[in-house]
């Protein structure tokens, strides 16, 4: 597999060297509105998202008119079906709602769940695609998205090593330039005990190619978790209230929350640095180094020509004197000056 470990969307580089690109999820968060999926996309914009991302589906195309939802039962007592077809995005916003975000300065794209869909979003101009947990073994699919020449995201929910391989070979051989695989938990709202963090790093290791995060948990303690443990890109559904009827909203960030998840994850990114331990940086130098840190001080006045005892010496700040690892080859030295009570002691005093 000779998948690249980072990738080109817009102007930025997707892979474990670069900033987490931020996906804001609106899926069906539009209630079937045109005007709260255009506010969804701004709310995505204003927050510092890198892209907004929606879901291109039918009812009928994913599900059989004979499926029952145990599930679903608690929203409705519509098939799985009938249900999705109640939340789909109207194809025909498409292209207005990708036009919107690109005014926006903010990259527009989605999930498709079928192969109409797939020729849809590469008209429109989306400029990579992702395919959902559920359709990882959908390779028809999958390949159908490759070969558009669009780079992939491939959700990982419920799927194992040898699935998420096949997938990504499928990609490979239809011509996907680039894929990057999320880890994700298909909980909705998903239990922050089987998030299972660490499994980005398995991914990454396994495949070489960039691994991101797809949340489904409450908050954003975990994507901000996910920054500092590396993740390439981070998911997030967002809602522009989370008392809004439909299956989407109650685990959603509003977009204040989502804010404040971009904020914390630039923040840690910031924090990261490249590892080095190399003393003090220059900030501490000017500010604390010599405050902070401790030297050998006069526990009393004394006169040149004293010679130095325990008892004449303490430690203290600040630390411009001589330093404490130095008391032993201090004491038993004469003083060459008077030195005043709570005097720091330097090398030319002795």
């Amino acid at each position: 597999m000779s998948l690249p470990s980072q990738f080109l969307v817009g102007e930025r580089l997707i892979g474990s060297l670069h900033p987490a690109y931020v996906i804001a999820e609106a899926g069906s968060n539009h209630n079937r509105d045109l005007g709260i999926a255009k506010r969804l996309i701004d709310a995505a914009v204003e927050a510092g998202a890198d892209a907004i991302k929606f879901q291109t589906y039918s009812g009928d195309r994913i599900y059989s008119r004979k499926a029952e939802s145990a599930f679903l039962r608690q929203w409705t007592t519509k098939t799985p079906a009938e249900f999705l077809d109640d939340l789909a995005l109207p194809r025909e916003w498409h292209a207005e709602l990708a036009d919107h975000a690109h005014s926006r300065g903010i990259t527009f794209f989605s999930t498709p769940f079928d192969h109409e869909a797939v020729a849809l979003l590469a008209e429109v101009g989306a400029p990579l695609l992702k395919i959902a947990s559920g359709e990882i073994v959908d390779l028809p699919l999958v390949r159908a998205a490759a070969a558009t020449g669009l780079p992939l995201i491939i959700s990982t929910g419920m799927a194992t090593l040898g699935e998420i391989e096949d997938a990504l070979t499928a990609a490979e051989q239809a011509g996907a330039p680039a894929v990057s695989l999320m880890h994700c938990v298909s909980i909705y709202p998903a239990p922050v005990e089987l998030t299972n963090l660490r499994a980005m790093s398995t991914l990454r290791g396994a495949f070489g190619i960039p691994v991101g995060l797809s949340d489904h948990s409450i908050g954003i303690t975990i994507p901000i978790a996910a920054a500092a443990l590396g993740a390439s890109l981070i998911e997030k559904h967002i809602t522009l209230d989370r008392g809004m009827p439909g299956p989407d909203h109650s685990f959603a960030l509003e977009p204040d929350e989502l804010r404040a998840m971009v904020r914390g994850i630039r923040d840690v990114e910031a924090a990261m640095g490249d590892g080095a331990k190399t003393g003090p940086n220059a900030e501490e130098l000017e500010e604390n180094y010599t405050l902070a840190r401790r030297s050998l001080i006069a526990t009393r006045d004394l006169s040149a020509g004293t010679v130095l005892e325990p008892e004449m010496v303490t430690v203290k700040r600040p630390g411009y004197g001589i330093p404490p690892k130095h008391l032993d080859i201090v004491l038993g030295r004469t003083l060459r000056i008077d030195v005043e009570a709570d005097g720091v002691l330097t090398w030319d005093m002795v």
